[in-house]
């Protein structure tokens, strides 16, 4: 009697855990949730990603807390989100130059398809042409004049070595046949800090990164990187209407996990995701700041990326450095 008391216990317990690991995903997320942001506070990746935190964390019913981590264009903190542990409890905001551009044009210790799990978009924003109000330009063309009077004059700044603002200023240069010299920072607060201190003279800053700053008359916008006008900008040219043929750069968002991450965990997130970008209240403030709301699944956002880096590994191959 004893023996079959003691092997109904042993029975228990293993069943228990074989159930335990299920009943803790189905009571998913039952603590806080810590999102990294592998770029410093005050850029656009943050003001996106603090956003979406906040409007994740209503939906959940758990905090999700905002962990800045900037340097070399974003891959220092993606590279800790990639070594996280996959339960749910870490994800990171993904962007083009975290998951694309930065694993193109630096060493990466992960591989941004292989070593996550894609949760779905954010929003896209463009890249802005903006440059510091003493520089005696008014237009694109007499910035390209004068890059080229005076070629290595002129700084550009960036969000870092690697970073998609860093791409979007060398493929200005090269379409446009300019030389400037590069200066990286490890944000977009500080690249456009520093154009605003002259510093630099040129940068290619995202949207929500810059909009505050064009708008209080503190540097100046030139151009849009996207193909079609700026709501927010409506009298800014695109690159392409200001003489720069085929120029296209914008920037998107979304959020990722670590590789193995359960699907009931990653559904619950890229649902409540797609809840907070169906909101209209998140969707204005997302546009405010002068992001695109856009929803994508998860199965979508990981074939974006894949596609993106196929698209972008073209560019920074045959492109000067």
């Amino acid at each position: 009697m004893k023996t079959t008391r003691i092997a109904g216990a042993i029975g228990a317990l293993c069943l228990a855990g074989v159930l335990m690991p299920g009943l803790a995903m189905a009571q998913y997320p039952n603590r806080e949730i810590t999102m990294i942001v592998p770029f410093g506070a005050g850029g656009s990746t943050d003001i996106i990603g603090r956003i979406a935190a906040q409007a994740l964390s209503k939906r959940l019913g758990v905090p999700v807390v905002v962990d800045n981590r900037g340097g070399a264009g974003g891959t220092v903190g993606t590279q800790a989100a990639a070594g996280a542990k996959p339960d749910g409890y870490t994800i990171t905001v993904a962007t083009t130059s975290t998951h694309v551009v930065g694993p193109l044009t630096v060493k990466t210790k992960y591989d941004p398809v292989k070593d996550f799990t894609h949760i779905g978009m954010i929003a896209e924003t463009p890249y802005v042409m903006v440059i510091n109000p003493q520089l005696k330009a008014t237009n694109v063309q007499e910035v390209i004049d004068l890059a080229r009077k005076d070629p290595g004059k002129l700084n550009y700044g960036s969000a870092g070595q690697g970073s998609t603002t860093h791409l979007a200023g060398l493929m200005f240069l090269n379409a446009t046949k300019t030389d400037m010299e590069h200066i990286p920072y490890d944000s977009n607060a500080k690249a456009t800090a520093a154009l605003m201190g002259n510093e630099v003279q040129v940068l290619f800053g995202s949207m929500p990164a810059v909009l505050a700053q064009i708008q209080a008359n503190s540097i100046k916008a030139l151009a849009v990187g996207t193909t079609t006008r700026s709501p927010k900008l409506k009298d800014t040219p695109t690159l392409q209407e200001a003489g720069v043929k085929d120029y296209r750069a914008s920037l998107w968002l979304g959020l990722s996990a670590p590789a193995g991450t359960p699907p009931e965990v990653v559904k619950k997130l890229a649902d409540a995701l797609g809840e907070s970008i169906a909101d209209p209240a998140v969707g204005e403030l997302l546009e405010k700041n002068g992001a695109d709301p856009t929803k994508m699944s998860p199965q979508e956002f990981s074939a974006l990326i894949a596609s993106e880096i196929d698209v972008y590994g073209a560019i920074v191959k045959g492109m000067k450095k």
